[in-house]
Order: C-alpha cells, then sequence, then structure tokens
C-alpha cells in the first residue's frame, strides 16, 4: 500500500507542476497559432441558412454542436486542467515503472524515461499524423485513433526491447515493430482543401513536438523526484 500511495502522490505532484508549466508553454506557442487557424476556420463556415420558423428543438442542437469554451479565462481555465489531468495520467504510469525498478531512480534516469514517452506518444506517431489546426480537414477520426494506438503500442514494443531484452534478434524484433506502422502508412484524405496557409500549419506542428518534449523532459524527471523522495519518506516513516 505504502508504494502505491507514493506512485499515486508523486503523480499529483508531478502532474500539477507539469501540467501548469505546460500550460504556460502552449500560451506562448500553439495558443496564438489555434487563434489563428480559427480566424481561417471561420471564414471558410458558410452562412447558416435563414429559417423563418425555427423550431426550439433545432436552436438547442445548434448550440449545444457550437459549444466551445469562451476564450480568456474561461478558455484557459480549462487547458490548465486538461494538461494537469494528462500529466497526472502518464506520471501514474512512469511512476509505475519506477516501482517495478525496485531501486531509486535518479532524475537522470527519469529524464532518459521521459524521452522514452516522448518518442512514443509523440514523436513516432507525429511522423505519420502530425498535429492539425483548427479548419483542416482529415481522415475518420477512428482509423485515426486506431492507427495512432497501433504505433504508440509498437514502438513502446520496441524500445522495450531495446533496453530490457538487448540482443541481435531482439533489436531486429524491435526495429521491425517501430517502422511497421509507417510502413502500413497512417489514413489520409486522397485530397485536402483548407484555406488554412501551410506555413501556419508547420509552425504548429513545430510548436506541439516542442511542447511535448518538454512535458515529457519535466514529467520524467519531476516524477522520478517526487517518487524517490515519497518513497524516501515512507520508509522512514515505517522504520
Amino acid at each position: 500500500m505504502s508504494v502505491f500511495r507514493s506512485i499515486v502522490f508523486s503523480a499529483v505532484a508531478a502532474g500539477i507542476a507539469v501540467g501548469t508549466v505546460t500550460t504556460m508553454v502552449q500560451q506562448v506557442g500553439t495558443v496564438p497559432l489555434i487563434l489563428k487557424a480559427e480566424v481561417y476556420e471561420r471564414a471558410a463556415e458558410p452562412a447558416p441558412a435563414a429559417s423563418a420558423t425555427p423550431s426550439a428543438h433545432s436552436e438547442h442542437e445548434h448550440a449545444a454542436a457550437a459549444w466551445e469554451p469562451q476564450d480568456g479565462l474561461e478558455r484557459n481555465v480549462y487547458t490548465v486542467a486538461a494538461n494537469i489531468l494528462t500529466a497526472i495520467g502518464f506520471s501514474l504510469l512512469l511512476g509505475g515503472f519506477y516501482a517495478l525498478q525496485a531501486r531509486p531512480v535518479s532524475w537522470r534516469e527519469g529524464i532518459l524515461w521521459g524521452l522514452a514517452g516522448f518518442a512514443v506518444f509523440t514523436l513516432a506517431p507525429g511522423l505519420g499524423l502530425p498535429p492539425e489546426l483548427p479548419g483542416v480537414p482529415a481522415a475518420p477520426l477512428g482509423m485515426r485513433q486506431l492507427w495512432w494506438i497501433a504505433t504508440a503500442v509498437a514502438t513502446a514494443c520496441g524500445i522495450g526491447l531495446f533496453v530490457f531484452r538487448p540482443s541481435i534478434a531482439t533489436v531486429v524484433l524491435g526495429l521491425c515493430l517501430i517502422v511497421a506502422p509507417h510502413v502500413v502508412g497512417a489514413p489520409h484524405l486522397a485530397e485536402v482543401h483548407t484555406n488554412v496557409p501551410e506555413l501556419l500549419s508547420h509552425q504548429f506542428t513545430i510548436a506541439v513536438t516542442l511542447t511535448s518534449f518538454v512535458f515529457w523532459i519535466l514529467l520524467g524527471g519531476l516524477t522520478s523526484i517526487a517518487y524517490g523522495n515519497f518513497s524516501a519518506a515512507k520508509a522512514d516513516a515505517s522504520g
């Protein structure tokens, strides 16, 4: 039970810190680009057809479908909450791996775990499905999610073989696993028509990738530090 508590407490502590920092980085990097893309997206939307007798039901459906957080405080609150929850979730995963080591994990080793998380959840999927701005058409969500999950799992298994079962055979198998989703190819539309500038999409991809890099480096290092501190405190208390 003490190990579980250490994992949870360290995940919450690291998650709050990393989620907050990530939000601040996003305010400088990705958010301005999203706001610019939304201007292009709204400009491309057709004007709603006028209706002489709109029903209350149709108005309710339109309002529900069109809801989004208001710019400013409301949007920032939702963003920081989502970032903190995401960071806590991934930190729990890292804490579980740290606990399985059955030894102290230094912050340097934590950063290496963070780099592995960056490769699994950002770099590998992003090679086939780069981040997309509002107003840029994409393949059906289900197909993209399936390919993203398969790529993340294959990359994680490949890296795991490199680290935990190093041999010529496992290295070859690991490389095959990592490359396989990209050989199959990510789902894309045959033609994409958008008025969002390509340069803006390119800048967004770079900004998201760099933000994710910061996220994972901080998460790996801070989770290892927090887990080490909570584990030591529990050991002192029990001793």
